[in-house]
């Protein structure tokens, strides 16, 4: 019998051409079978059946790991296949997702969690005659994910341990370390007679860092609604909103330039050269370089007499092989700039120290730096 549902996918997924009903009677060999040859299961049992035939799911396709390449570049994009494989097939499992009579999202399976605050936050309120939808159950855990670290924040040691809190689509600063790096890295005169750009917010993590160092005035641009939403609320919850203004743009602040140059002009970029997969990985992944070189293109006009850019970069892409350290030199060189100095630092985080990552060699060697960058 055929049946119609609307298809929700906030990662822009295309909808499964097939569509099989699934419970909990399906083994996983068969399961992993189906997903990969293209064929989506909706499931239809119970809701923690599900996480566990995901988590199976998951297992089976962590079995082929990507083998390396003859290069670093070559085994990075064997990776990001394989990432998007695992993606693929994990997205293959599909639970409904229905509309209440009184507005509320709702899964209609045994034990499912309460979905609809956060389906709300990520996707905007439910209207009682969407009728049912499918959604992949690996999406929709990413969405109650997501809600979470909104709802509890995450600690910032720069701001003494005070939470920021990330919305649904929006890059946490789970990585403290470029964080600290802005929190150490000397200002170009008395913080309260500056004035400095954030250039990419985010969350807004850096502009209230810099408000928090006594800047006197900060304006904190992104592109993404999402982003603005957020840094907005962080910057209200975190007492900055006095000294930063969040406001909508590509890269620079619309009016800025000679007349209304910075002192401080701070940019946190997607550090690798390629194509993101997904909203999240735009924080990520940059084709073409192209925020990087836009920041340094835009900022020699945008620098006050003795003013910095702050260019807060790691070293990965290099270690990978997709940019050269050369490269970069000559971007900035190009863009009538000069280096003043480098603060450096090591990451911390978990992959950098597990010898399994088809990446370790490149991350075990990542460095990230605060390069302070002044008009020649």
């Amino acid at each position: 019998m055929e049946r119609d549902a609307r298809w929700r996918s906030g990662s822009g997924a295309r909808p499964p051409r097939w569509v099989r009903v699934a419970d909990d009677r399906m083994p996983a060999d068969t399961a992993y079978k189906l997903a990969c040859e293209g064929t989506a299961l909706l499931w239809r049992g119970d809701h923690h059946g599900a996480r566990q035939l995901l988590a199976a799911l998951g297992r089976r396709v962590d079995r082929k790991q990507p083998k390396p390449g003859a290069g670093p570049r070559e085994t990075f994009h064997r990776y990001r296949q394989a990432r998007s494989r695992r993606t693929r097939v994990l997205g293959m499992l599909l639970v409904p997702l229905e509309t209440t009579p009184d507005g509320r999202y709702e899964v209609p399976l045994r034990r499912a969690p309460d979905v609809d605050a956060a389906c709300t936050a990520a996707w905007g309120p439910a209207r009682p005659g969407d009728g049912p939808a499918l959604v992949a159950l690996r999406e929709l855990l990413g969405v109650l994910s997501a809600h979470e670290w909104r709802r509890t924040g995450v600690p910032v040691d720069a701001l003494g341990g005070d939470r920021v809190h990330p919305h649904h689509g929006v890059f946490s600063p789970v990585r403290g370390e470029y964080v600290d790096l802005v929190a150490r890295a000397p200002l170009p005169g008395d913080p309260g007679s500056l004035t400095a750009f954030d250039i990419g917010t985010g969350t807004g993590v850096l502009a209230v860092v810099l408000a928090r160092r006594g800047v006197g005035r900060v304006v904190a641009t992104d592109a993404a609604e999402r982003a603005l939403a957020c840094a907005e609320e962080n910057v209200r919850r975190l007492g900055a909103a006095e000294t930063v203004r969040v406001c909508g743009a590509d890269l620079y602040p619309p009016g800025s330039g000679p007349a209304h140059p910075a002192d401080v002009v701070v940019c946190n970029p997607p550090w690798v050269p390629a194509k993101p997969a997904s909203e999240l990985e735009q924080a990520v992944y940059d084709p073409g370089s192209r925020m990087l070189r836009g920041f340094l293109d835009g900022l020699a006009p945008r620098l006050a007499p003795g003013g910095e850019g702050w260019l807060i970069l790691s070293d990965l892409a290099e270690h990978l092989g997709l940019r050269s350290r050369a490269e970069l030199c000559g971007w900035i060189e190009a863009a009538g700039l000069r280096v003043v100095d480098r603060l450096d630092t090591r990451p911390a985080h978990a992959r950098a120290s597990d010898p399994d990552d088809p990446l370790h060699a490149a991350r075990a060697a990542e460095v990230t730096s605060l390069w302070r960058l002044a008009s020649r």
